[in-house]
C-alpha cells in the first residue's frame, strides 16, 4: 500500500532539508566501514592491551580478523529498578556469542539516573544534560576500535536517546538495543494518582503516600505508565533496533532470556565479516525518523521526545523539526490508550497485542514506511509480531492476533481513538511550544486565564498552600529551560494544578521547563522557547496578563497591546543557587552552550 500522502509530503520534505548533512553522514561512517575491521589497524601492543584480560580462547580469537568481538555497553546500576535486570545481562551475551563462535566485552558502561528519584530534586537540573553525557560516555566505550558490533543495554529517559546518539556516530557498526522489560502491575496508576491528590490536599499524611507509592513501583523492571522509557523501547522497536516484539516482555522470564540470546546472535551475524553487513546509520534514515514520530503519536508517547528525536535525527545527519513533528500529529490517529493517556499500564498494552498489533494497522492503511531496513532481516512487517517460547526454549513468532484482546486499550484502526496524535505545536507572541493533549479533556483544549507568574515550582507551591488561587489561572513557570537550570521536569505542579482544576478553574499551566511523559490532564503549553534565561517573550509576562492556549488551532498568546508588551523590560532571575550542589557546578559549560529546545536542547552543535 502507498504511504499516506501527507506522511508522504512531510517525508520528502525533511529528506529535501537534510540532503547535504545526510550525505555528508552517509559517506564518513561508510568511508569508515570501507576500511575493514578495526582491530587490524592496532599496533600490536594497543591489541594485547585490547585482550589482556581475556580468556585464552578469547586471546586467540581476537588476535586474527575472522572472529567478530561484540562490544557490550550497559546502562545497569542497581538502583533504577529499570536497569537492575541488567546484572547479568553481560554473562549471558558473552556466553551467546561463544556459542556461535565469536566474543563479547563489555566495552564501557554509562550514567543512568532516576528521574522518579530526582522527580522535584536539585539532581532533576541533571537529567536532560545526562544525555549526552550518555552519549559521550557510550563513544569513550567504543573508541578502543576493537569491535564488529556493538550491543546497546538501556531503557528510562534520557539514557536510550543518548545511547542511539552514540551508536550513530560510530553508524558504521551494527547496533541492535536489548531491553529488560516492564515490572509486572502493581496498584492502579489512577489510585496511585488520587493518593497523591489527597496528599496534596492534606487528607493523608506521608506514611499512606509512601505505602502508595512502593505498591505501584515494587520490583524489578521499568515503570508500567507510558511515559518516556516506556516510549523509548517503543522507539527502539518501530525503527528496527529491537529485535521484534522484544520491547514489553517483563524481566527474569525465560522469554526475555531467550530474546537477549537471540539479540546478541544477531549482533554478531549483520557484522561485515559475514553476508549481511547492516551499520545502524543506514537503518535510521529518514523513514525509520518518520516512524518513529509516527509510533509516539499513535501510541499518546512522551512530549520528551520531541526534543529527543530531533536530537537523535541530528545525530543521523537528519533535520527534523517540531513543525514535522505537529504536521504528522494531525494526520496519525491514535491506537492505544496507556496511562497517563487511559487506565491501563504497559503489560494490559502487551497483552491487548502490543506494538505488534498497532504496527500491522498502521502498515495495512498506509501510515508506516513499510520499506526500511531493521535488525532483523526483513522490512517493518517483520514487527507485525509477537514473541513467543518454542519446545526448546527458543524465540519463535506468531503473527499478532487479528482482532485486539482488549479495544479499550488498543484500537483497531478503524475504531481509533481519536482522528490525531494529540501532541501539538503552539506558536504565538510567546514563542514556542508543545502541548500533549490525547489524555486532556476536549472541554479545556481551549483556555483564556489570567498569568500569575512564578520563578521555581516551590513558588507555586507555597502559594497553593497559602490558598492564594481561587479562580482560573495560567501558571507561569520560568526560567526553568535548558540555559537557565537544564530544564527539569516540573511534576511536583501536577497535584495542585489537578486540585484547582476538579474545584471548576480553568487551568493552564505554561512554562521553558519539562513535564514528560508522565504530564496528564492539566493542559500545558512546556518546552517555551525562546527561554526566560534567553529574554524570551516569557520573561515579559506579568501577573494579571490573560493568556489563550488553543490547542484545537495551535495558539499561544499573551492579550496584551503588542507595543505594550515589547516595551517591557524582561525579568531576570539569579541563577546561582542553581549553580551549584549536587554536581551542577560542572555542568556550567552545558549551561551555555545548549541549543534550544526545538533543536533538540543538545550540546552537539548543528
Amino acid at each position: 500500500m502507498t504511504i499516506q500522502a501527507r506522511i508522504g509530503d512531510v517525508t520528502e520534505r525533511i529528506a529535501r532539508r537534510s540532503h547535504d548533512s545526510r550525505s555528508l553522514y552517509l559517506d564518513r561512517i561508510r568511508s569508515a566501514a570501507d576500511k575493514g575491521p578495526q582491530r587490524s589497524r592496532l599496533a600490536c601492543g594497543n591489541l594485547a592491551h585490547g585482550f589482556a584480560a581475556c580468556a585464552p580462547g578469547d586471546k586467540a580469537a581476537l588476535s586474527g580478523d575472522v572472529v567478530p568481538n561484540l562490544g557490550i555497553i550497559t546502562a545497569y546500576n542497581d538502583m533504577l529498578s529499570a536497569h537492575q535486570p541488567y546484572e547479568r545481562y553481560p554473562d549471558l551475551i558473552r556466553q551467546a556469542a561463544h556459542e556461535v563462535g565469536a566474543v563479547a566485552q563489555v566495552a564501557g558502561g554509562v550514567p543512568a539516573m532516576c528521574d522518579g528519584v530526582t522527580q522535584g530534586q536539585e539532581g532533576m537540573e541533571l537529567s536532560l544534560f545526562s544525555r549526552d553525557i550518555i552519549a559521550m560516555s557510550a563513544a569513550i566505550g567504543l573508541s578502543h576500535q576493537m569491535f564488529d558490533a556493538a550491543v546497546f543495554m538501556g531503557i528510562c529517559d534520557k539514557i536510550v536517546p543518548g545511547l542511539l546518539i552514540a551508536a550513530l556516530s560510530f553508524g558504521h557498526l551494527p547496533a541492535i538495543f536489548i531491553p529488560a522489560g516492564p515490572m509486572t502491575t502493581g496498584i492502579s496508576n489512577d489510585e496511585k494518582a488520587k493518593t497523591r491528590q489527597l496528599f496534596a490536599e492534606g487528607k493523608v499524611g506521608r506514611d499512606e503516600l509512601l505505602e502508595s507509592e512502593s505498591k505501584s513501583y515494587h520490583g524489578p523492571g521499568t515503570c508500567t505508565f507510558y511515559g518516556t522509557a516506556n516510549s523509548n523501547q517503543m522507539l527502539m522497536e518501530i525503527m528496527g533496533l529491537h529485535m521484534p516484539g522484544a520491547s514489553f516482555v517483563n524481566p527474569g522470564t525465560p522469554l526475555r532470556e531467550a530474546l537477549t540470546r537471540e539479540a546478541t546472535q544477531r549482533a554478531l551475524a549483520i557484522t561485515a565479516l559475514g553476508n549481511e553487513f547492516t551499520p545502524v546509520g543506514e537503518i535510521i534514515d529518514v523513514k525509520a525518523i518518520v516512524n518513529g514520530v509516527i509510533g509516539l503519536h499513535t501510541t499518546g508517547g512522551s512530549t520528551n521526545h520531541t526534543m529527543h528525536l530531533v536530537a537523535m535525527a541530528n545525530a543521523a545527519g537528519i533535520k527534523l523539526t517540531w513543525n514535522d513533528i505537529s504536521e504528522l500529529s494531525d494526520v496519525v490517529p491514535l491506537l492505544a490508550r496507556v496511562y497517563p493517556n487511559g487506565k491501563a499500564d504497559v503489560n494490559h498494552f502487551q497483552a491487548a497485542g502490543g506494538l505488534g498489533f498497532v504496527i500491522r494497522e498502521l502498515l495495512n492503511e498506509g501510515y508506516l514506511h513499510r520499506d526500511v531496513k531493521t535488525v532483523y532481516g526483513s522490512d517493518l512487517s517483520g514487527y507485525t509480531v509477537e514473541a513467543k517460547l518454542d519446545a526448546e526454549g527458543n524465540v519463535h513468532r506468531d503473527p499478532v492476533p487479528e482482532i485486539s484482546g482488549d479495544e479499550n486499550v488498543v484500537a483497531p484502526f478503524s475504531k481509533a481513538f481519536s482522528s490525531n496524535g494529540g501532541l501539538k505545536v503552539l506558536s504565538g507572541n510567546l514563542g514556542k511550544s508543545v502541548i500533549k493533549i490525547s489524555a486532556v479533556a476536549k472541554e479545556r483544549h481551549i483556555i483564556e486565564a489570567p498569568a500569575r507568574v512564578f520563578h521555581t515550582q516551590e513558588e507555586f507551591l507555597a502559594a497553593f498552600s497559602r490558598k492564594e488561587m481561587t479562580g482560573d489561572i495560567a501558571a507561569v513557570v520560568r526560567f526553568m529551560g535548558p540555559k537557565a537550570c537544564g530544564m527539569p521536569e516540573l511534576h511536583k505542579l501536577t497535584p495542585a494544578l489537578g486540585i484547582l482544576q476538579d474545584r471548576g478553574h480553568k487551568v493552564a499551566l505554561i512554562t521553558d521547563g519539562r513535564m514528560s511523559g508522565a504530564s496528564g490532564k492539566i493542559p500545558a503549553a512546556i518546552h517555551l522557547t525562546p527561554e526566560a534565561a534567553e529574554a524570551g517573550p516569557i520573561a515579559r509576562i506579568q501577573d494579571g496578563d490573560m493568556i489563550r492556549l488553543n490547542a484545537i488551532t495551535g495558539e499561544l498568546t499573551v492579550m496584551v497591546d503588542e507595543a505594550e508588551f515589547a516595551a517591557r523590560t524582561p525579568a531576570v532571575q539569579d541563577m546561582s543557587a542553581h549553580q551549584v550542589g549536587v554536581g551542577r557546578d560542572l555542568f556550567a559549560a552545558f549551561r551555555a552552550n545548549v541549543s534550544s529546545a526545538d533543536t533538540g536542547a543538545h550540546v552537539f552543535g548543528a
